[in-house]
This record gives C-alpha cells, structure tokens and sequence, in this order.
C-alpha cells in the first residue's frame, strides 16, 4: 500500500459520532488506521457531551482531545498547530449537513458517511461549501473499495464488455422484518425515523449503495428514472422495500432493488453487468470471486489476487495473497487510502482531482441525494418517469 509520501508523518484523524452502542464509527476508525498511514488524536463520539468523554478511551482518545461537542472540537482543533488533517462523520444521516460544513469551512479534510445529508437542498449547500474551501471530500460507499469491484470498473472502462446494455443491482436484507424500531433498537430506530433518515427508509440506507454501485462500475451517465417505494410492515413510516429503474445516456437499463424485509438475507448487496461483449457478476457476501461471461466460452471466475489477467486497480486494493480472504474492513480501508493520497497533495501543495476519483467523492454524494429524491417522487406518482441527471454527477 502507498505510504505518506513527502508528508513524512501519519494523517492525523479526527471522529464524529461512534460512541458507545455505535456500529459504523468503529469501523471508521479500524479501516482509518489498518494501513498505518494515519492516528485517531481526537473526537467527539457523541451528541450527549458525557458519552462522548465516557467514550474516548475506547479509542486511546486522549482526555484534552476528547471534545463534548462537535463545534468544541472545530473551534478547538483549528488553534493548535498539531490539529487533525481530517474528520470522519459517522453519525445519523439529520446531522451530516451541520458537521460536515463545519469543519469544510475551518480548512478540514472530511470523510462522510452516506447518505450525504438529510435532503437534496443540503446536499447542494454542502457541495458549494467544499468547492468554495478546497477540502478533500469522501463520501463512504465502501462497496466500491473491494478489489474485484475496481477491477470490473477497469474492465468496463477498458472497453472489455463492449458497450454496457443493462445492469442489475440488488441489495436485499431481512432484519427488519418485524418492526424492530418499537423494541428501541438503536441502528433500527433512527433508520426508519423520517426526522433523522430523510425522505426514503430501505432505498436512502441500502437503495443508495446499490444505485452507486451500479454507476461506480460502469461510468454510465443516468437520464431519468421511474420507482415504486412500499411499506410492508404496517405501522413504519418510510419504505422497507422499493425497486427502480434507471435509463441512462446511452439507452441502457439499470433495476436497482433493496429490501430489508425478506427473510433470511443478511447483507446481500449483488450486481451483474452486461456489455455487448461479455458480462460479469460480483457478490458482497462472496467479494473475492467475480464471474465473467462470454457466449461460447467457458465462465470464467476471476479470484482476487488471482493471477496476471487482473489489472492495476484491483493489484492497488489488495494486502493479502490469494486464498487469503479480504473483505468489508479492507475495502473500508481502501476509500480511505485512495483519499489520503489526496490529503497529501492537498498537504503538500500539489493538485487533485476532485470529479473523477477511484473514492466516492462530495459529487457522488449529492448525486446520491438526488437519486433519493427522484426515486421518492416518482414513487408518489405511481412510478413515473421522473427527470434524473445532475451537472455535477461524475464525467
């Protein structure tokens, strides 16, 4: 893996949200340091001030960097000369916005979770916010962080599928079957709360990543889309199911579906791409196989680590050898790696591409909001067509 170049030291990294009873900050904070290119110095791991100290142990926080609130932190941080180079925003979708232009504005580099923010509007603040300030600014699709997802992007921009006709994405859960939410579970609650989830339920938290998926790897510019959303546990405020379908620039078709209400799937986030040459099939739960097809050949399955017909994006996301499974931490990781690198340029003086980068970046999130958006009002129009592009959607 890269090292820190001219910078000479480790990023200094900073964490909003993950407090005690937290799930995705911990994951921030493994993935943020697996390659040893960056130290959690500092943060504020909740929104109750005595949690986030309580908190800050877990992470070897020191008991000075340990900040009540998130403002305390910004304010803070930008007065010393050893500040952090860089946030994490692992919190509820309602509080992204506020965070995240905080610290843009201070000068800090910020990696956020997705969805972006809490609405389209905020969405697009936000963009202006970081275009204004020049910060690095990551969005956390960790999908596209696995080895043989970069290498079927490689594959379809190499032109090895032809032109992309069709995609289908699925993202099919089951644990919220029964309305977990009345139990107070804490992952479930603010998940199906309009107040801290936004306008969709199923398709803002997992319809999302599938959606980008789809992009991610084939590059396809969207058009418009038409979506039907449905609430199958009565009683729940947003969808718990939906399905969508995408016409993109070049007259291909894209479904995404994702249900969190069918019984026995666990995290099952699956895509398969077809060209006019070939097609291929990738499974989160299975990530280091990806099956190619061709008609009149025998399928081939391509293996991570699995020999010379493996191009240079998926050899730069890979830490073990063949045989050794990578998975949900390593390709957390490899997000954060491909944007450190960019927060040693910005360090350093050097340019940066901020549109067309390997990580998700502040215009995918937006245009994350945007599918969002769309697909809820399409939904109210018993799925009509529904205009969905977006000047700033990746070239």
């Amino acid at each position: 893996m890269p090292t820190n170049g001219s910078l000479n030291r480790k990023l200094r990294m900073g964490l909003i949200g993950g407090g005690q009873g937290a799930f995705i900050g911990r994951v921030h904070a493994t993935a943020a340091v697996l390659d040893n290119r960056a130290a959690l110095v500092a943060g504020a791991l909740s929104s109750d001030p005595a949690k986030a100290k309580a908190s800050a142990s877990d992470y070897d926080i020191p008991a000075e960097r340990a900040y009540g609130s998130y403002k305390e932190m910004a304010e803070a941080e930008a007065k010393r000369a050893d500040k952090v180079d860089f946030v994490s925003v692992a919190t509820p979708n309602h509080t992204h916005f506020e965070i995240a232009k905080t610290f843009a504005e201070a000068g800090f580099n910020v990696i956020c979770d997705k969805p972006l923010t809490f609405d389209l509007a905020q969405a697009e603040e936000l963009l202006k916010v970081v275009e204004k300030s020049g910060v690095v600014f990551a969005v956390t699709h960790n999908y596209t962080g696995y080895p043989l997802v970069r290498q079927a992007r490689e594959m379809v921009l190499n032109g090895e599928l032809g032109e992309i006709n069709a995609i289908r994405s699925n993202y099919i859960q089951g644990w919220l079957r029964t309305r977990l939410e009345s139990s107070d579970q804490k992952q479930a609650k603010w998940r199906t709360d309009p107040k801290q989830s936004g306008a969709a339920g199923c398709f803002g938290d997992i319809g999302t990543h599938a959606y980008n998926l789809g992009r991610y790897i084939s590059g396809l510019l969207p058009k418009e889309l038409s979506c039907s959303l449905k609430v199958f546990e009565e009683g729940r405020a947003l969808d718990d199911y939906g399905v969508a379908l995408v016409r993109f620039e070049n007259g291909a078709l894209a479904t995404v579906t994702a249900s969190q209400i069918s019984h026995g799937r666990e995290n099952d986030l699956f895509i398969e791409v077809d060209g006019t040459k070939g097609a291929i099939e990738w499974h989160q739960e299975e990530p280091n196989k990806l099956l190619v097809r061709k008609n009149g050949e025998p399928h081939k399955l391509y293996t991570r680590n699995g020999g010379p017909y493996l191009g240079a994006a998926h050899g730069a996301s890979v830490r073990l050898p063949s045989g050794h499974p990578e998975a949900f931490f390593e390709a957390f990781a490899n997000i954060y790696g491909t944007a450190y690198d960019a927060f040693v340029k910005r360090a350093t003086g050097e340019k940066f591409e901020t549109v067309n980068t390997i990580y998700p970046n502040v215009y995918d999130g937006v245009e994350g909001m945007l599918f969002i958006t769309r697909c809820v009002e399409s939904s109210k129009q018993n799925g009509g067509w529904v205009p969905f592009t977006h000047p700033k959607a990746r070239k």
